[in-house]
């Protein structure tokens, strides 16, 4: 099975109220679907040839295509990922991360504006626009320095769908509500890590295993400052492929996680992947 390129990106924020901490939005996908079907999730999906089109450079601001990639650890192409994950997160979940021609970050709080960009996004979700091309419509610059590389999975073998994907985080824009697409997505809610992992393991919040650890990362994090200067001051980023060990039926049990602290396995046996 071919690998595709993929980004991923955690939206973050302060929370409010009892424990406060801090917040991930996550989207729940349909129970249809054949990828994730049921799972809470992040925004994000495959990279896309407009990704990597030659004049998405000119809408980028803080990272350029050498910096981008240097970061991914690639020899070219890192621009892409982050391009990626920017759209993606407009596409599922209408919050676009940008800055205007005054250097402030996009708000969506005007009804006419926030009209205007919804149109926006069901054009580039069908497909009939591309997001450079929304930005030199609307002289918008895309913000790369303010979101942050930290991790990178690849699928295991054996899956129908194997994706090679780069995690990325940034801080929420203020002035823009995220919303589930309707299709693909169902539900979403903002929750905090902690709450995310219990209500997992009581059952009533379904996560694959590269969900869970994504959550369990946040979660070593007391505050959100914390959280963004670990981000922001992570070395290198490792590569980690899951494996999956198949039981006497033939059909997945465990997957085993080679992580940088030590090999984890997870019992798969009633779990969605």
């Amino acid at each position: 099975m071919t690998l595709r390129d993929a980004a991923t990106v955690m939206l973050v924020r302060e929370a409010d109220g009892f424990g406060s901490g801090f917040e991930v939005f996550m989207l729940l996908r349909t129970v249809k679907g054949d990828f994730n079907a049921g799972a809470y999730v992040f925004p994000g999906g495959g990279v896309d040839r407009a990704d990597a089109a030659a004049g998405a450079a000119n809408v980028c601001a803080g990272l350029d295509s050498a910096a981008a990639s240097a970061r991914l650890g690639l020899a070219d192409g890192g621009l892409a990922f982050y391009l990626a994950a920017i759209r993606e997160c407009f596409e599922e979940a209408g919050v676009l991360l940008a800055t205007d021609a005054s250097g402030h970050t996009l708000s969506l709080h005007d009804e006419a504006v926030k009209a205007r960009y919804a149109a926006h996004r069901a054009a580039l979700n069908a497909g009939q626009i591309t997001l450079p091309a929304i930005c030199e419509q609307e002289c918008l610059r895309l913000p790369l320095h303010e979101v942050y590389y930290y991790s990178h999975w690849i699928t295991p073998e054996g899956m129908p769908r194997r994706y090679d994907t780069r995690f990325f985080l940034c801080r929420a824009p203020a002035g823009q509500e995220p919303l589930h697409d309707g299709e693909e997505t169902v539900d979403n809610c903002w929750i905090r890590p902690v709450d995310a992992l219990a209500r997992h393991a009581a059952g009533n919040f379904n996560l694959v295993p590269a969900t869970r650890k994504q959550i369990e990362f946040l979660a070593r994090h007391a505050t959100l400052d914390a959280l963004l200067t670990a981000v922001r001051d992570i070395g290198p980023v490792p590569t980690i492929q899951p494996q999956i060990i198949l039981g006497a039926d033939g059909r997945p049990e465990r997957v085993r996680l080679p992580l940088p602290e030590g090999v984890e396995e997870i019992d798969l046996r009633g779990v969605t992947l």
